[in-house]
């Protein structure tokens, strides 16, 4: 059983997620940088690149979006769903740069790369998912036994009806096992009828125009995350709440029940210690209760968590406490995936264990607290190293990229040039420029630093310098600047 806390502000929406009285996920949606993915818009294609299958699409946004030959579904062929794997149409024989095309966003910008597009449009409703251009019943591997989904689907062909009755594809999603048909056919006719205005506004718009919109994270909260396993949900906005229950009587009749309007003094994120959770979750290192701790780094390319046994001594010999301290992050990091939202390859380095049932318990542990995960989940064994390999599918940033951005003073290296580090920079510098030039005196501009380095430790390095060069050099302290900032100045 979990609850779900909404803290809202003009600015700014958090969802938290608790489960067993700890925060498990953390969702934030800011007006100013509202998430892309589910976004359908009227692009045109910029560019096309035969050399890597894909083209650049303008949409509107500061970086053209990028879709690949795989995610372009024209004229029914469907490069994905392929089944006797025959070669894809090149993209240059299927668009051509000025096209018009409707495309929906499937991923987020990330970094330096641009929004990544699929001209299949899909559209969540409640208990479906909408494919326009598809003709299929498609039914979520999640919902109990191939009977039910057989009744399911031999329901839904009666309710979407014959092609010429407005036609399209459907997928059930897991919350429409217990639906009833009249709630199925409210939805059918709700996506159908967003479709009809999305293809009106897609003839009557200029290219680079929001054709349709995802929902705000306060609405997808009744979409997505409300289950049967939801006891409560608590929003600090009456306003909002007003909205939602409006919004949730139309679309989630159950959900609606356990809508609560949280009206106490204290802000409602200090119930559950939510925000020093979030504060936790921007540090590099992660505490055990037994008094192991993790280290999470996020790079580019992949994120990797190493398990250290810190100063955790209480089992009886060195094996069984290094297999508890493991044990005991196999929980902590599947909880710190979700609550971080990493994704993409993350390696995990476990304490290295002598036995291989430990091994083994380890992970079948680490498989079922990821289990427990919405967000699609894959994890292979022990590699040779004893590392654990697994991925998490990637849709939106990362709590830390939402929140934070590279130190101006490192430039997200994490660490800088000591002061003595960069007095040796100068001491070349000054004999560099002493080579080239022929000024009176050299003046030093550094931080205070540096400065008091060169004026306390090195200062007979500066003076041998001065001599050997035959110039005076005076030094000046300049707050701002960073430690490895410095300039020499000619006068």
């Amino acid at each position: 059983m979990h609850d779900i806390l909404i803290n809202w502000a003009p600015q700014e929406t958090r969802v938290a997620l608790i489960e067993n009285g700890a925060v498990q996920e953390l969702h934030l949606e800011r007006t100013l940088e509202r998430g892309l993915v589910g976004n359908i818009y009227l692009g045109k294609v910029a560019r096309v690149l035969p050399g890597m299958q894909s083209a650049f699409i303008d949409i509107g946004l500061e970086r053209a979006a990028f879709l690949h030959v795989a995610d372009l579904h024209t004229a029914g062929f469907n490069p994905r769903a392929n089944p006797d794997n025959t070669p894809p149409i090149p993209i240059e024989k299927q668009v051509f740069e000025g096209q018009t095309l409707t495309v929906q966003v499937v991923k987020d910008p990330i970094g330096t790369k641009g929004a990544r597009l699929s001209t299949q449009v899909s559209i969540a409703g409640r208990m479906l998912v909408f494919l326009p251009q598809d003709n299929h019943i498609g039914i979520s591997q999640k919902i109990g036994s191939a009977e039910a989904r057989d009744q399911l689907r031999a329901r839904m062909q009666i309710l979407v009806g014959k092609p010429d009755e407005g036609g399209g594809g459907f997928i059930l999603r897991t919350n429409a096992e217990e639906a009833s048909d009249t709630e199925l056919a409210d939805d059918i006719a709700y996506l159908r009828k967003t479709w009809s205005q999305i293809r009106q506004r897609s003839l009557a718009q200029p290219a680079g125009t929001l054709l349709h919109q995802d929902l705000s994270l306060v609405e997808r909260v009744l979409r997505d995350l409300a289950t049967e396993q939801t006891q409560s949900i608590r929003i600090d906005s009456k306003m909002q709440f007003d909205q939602l229950k409006a919004f949730g009587s139309v679309y989630t009749p159950t959900a609606v029940a356990k809508l609560e309007h949280y009206k106490g003094e204290r802000p409602i994120f200090d119930l559950f210690g939510v925000e020093e959770e979030i504060a936790r979750a921007l540090a590099r290192r992660v505490d055990l209760k037994s008094g192991g701790y993790l280290i999470v780094d996020q790079t580019e390319a992949l994120t990797t968590v190493d398990v250290n046994t810190g100063g955790f001594v209480g089992a009886r010999n060195f094996d069984d406490t290094i297999f508890k301290t493991n044990l005991e992050a196999a929980q902590a990091i599947a909880r710190q995936l979700r609550l971080r939202n990493l994704g993409g390859i993350i390696i995990v380095d476990f304490i290295d264990m002598v036995r291989e049932d430990h091994q083994q318990a380890v992970l079948s542990e680490f498989r079922k607290q990821l289990s427990r995960d919405r967000t699609k989940t894959t994890v292979s064994g022990f590699t040779q190293l004893g590392l654990v390999e697994m991925t998490r599918k990637r849709t939106r940033e990362s709590l830390a990229h939402m929140l934070c951005e590279p130190c101006p003073t490192c430039g997200g290296r994490g660490q800088v040039k000591t002061a003595r580090s960069v007095c040796y920079d100068v001491l070349r510098e000054i004999l560099r420029e002493a080579r080239q030039f022929n000024p009176k005196e050299f003046r030093v501009v550094a931080s205070a630093a540096v400065v008091e380095m060169l004026l306390d430790e090195e200062s007979s390095h500066l003076a041998d310098l001065s001599a050997f060069i035959g110039k005076p050099i005076s030094l000046s302290a300049e707050p701002t600047m960073n430690p490895e900032q410095y300039d020499i100045v000619l006068l």
